[in-house]
């Protein structure tokens, strides 16, 4: 697929970026944009070489929603247009039921994704940030629902997400307000993991994530997601009996005992599963 709408790179560790790569428009989402997107969230699944994902946005802005233009079309149609096509890639889909939907799909895949928020995002932009497994982000930007203003209803699954990151009470605030929440309120309620200044932003993501994935097995990051976002949809004994049989399925791989060696030998871990890949 020709990229027009967002930019892709590995690098020698195996750490795929995404940029969301609309700079003049502060990386509004469109259709375009979205297909990329699944696109390449898609390639990188598939692409044995990808340890983990960073999305990010070119210029001063993560995403600060829907393209107004885009918006104004809905208005005149008098109806909603994804803008995308019926065969678009559905990256994490298959997994579980609960995830086969826009944006839930992000629950299904097998490697973490860690939203390096250099801008404001807004609406969908900050669905997108949500839907990460960790977020850094720059001091002083805004953040925000966005759709009461434009008598929309909370986006993609923001209802959803925001009471389990931030709290029943602040997500009420922030969904039935629509206000600006800058960074460093978001910081203190858990929604960001850590801020840094704009030029650290992407060294200080990609430190965290090389460490991660130095130290943690392959199918480690992959189960552990996984456990994570099923277990917000089912009881905690079913959560108990799964990671039981996770931890006898585990223990039989060869990583395991590389992981023991590793930690005995006081040295980093070489996973014998990634030679095999």
């Amino acid at each position: 697929m020709e990229l027009k709408s967002t930019e892709y790179a590995i690098d020698s560790s195996g750490v795929a970026t995404i940029w969301l790569s609309r700079p003049h428009r502060m990386n509004a989402w469109t259709g375009r944009l979205h297909t990329e997107y699944r696109h390449l969230l898609r390639k990188a699944e598939d692409d044995a070489k990808v340890r983990a994902i960073v999305v990010t946005g070119r210029g001063k802005g993560f995403c600060v929603g829907g393209d107004a233009e885009a918006l104004s079309g809905h208005s005149e149609r008098g109806s909603y247009d994804s803008g995308t096509s019926t065969d678009i890639a559905k990256p994490g889909y298959g997994v579980a039921p609960q995830f086969d939907a826009s944006f839930a799909y992000h629950f299904g895949l097998s490697k973490p994704v860690i939203a390096a928020i250099n801008g404001p995002a807004a609406g969908i932009g900050l669905a997108l940030a949500c839907f990460a497994d960790v977020r850094f982000a720059v001091p002083g930007i805004k953040l925000t629902t966005a759709h009461g203003k434009l008598n929309l209803p909370a986006e993609y699954g923001l209802s959803w997400l925001l009471p389990r990151i931030v709290g029943l009470g602040r997500a009420n605030d922030w969904l039935l307000t629509s206000r600006v929440v800058f960074s460093e309120e978001a910081l203190e309620v858990g929604l960001i993991n850590d801020l840094f200044a704009f030029d650290d932003l992407l060294p200080r993501t990609y430190a965290y994530v090389h460490k991660m994935i130095e130290t943690v097995s392959p199918n480690s990051l992959r189960q552990s997601r996984w456990q994570i976002y099923r277990d917000l949809h089912r009881d905690v004994a079913a959560a108990v009996e799964d990671s039981e049989a996770l931890l006898e399925a585990m223990m039989r791989e060869a990583d395991y005992k590389e992981g023991v060696q590793a930690f005995l030998e006081k040295r980093l871990p070489q996973w014998p599963s990634l030679s095999e890949e």
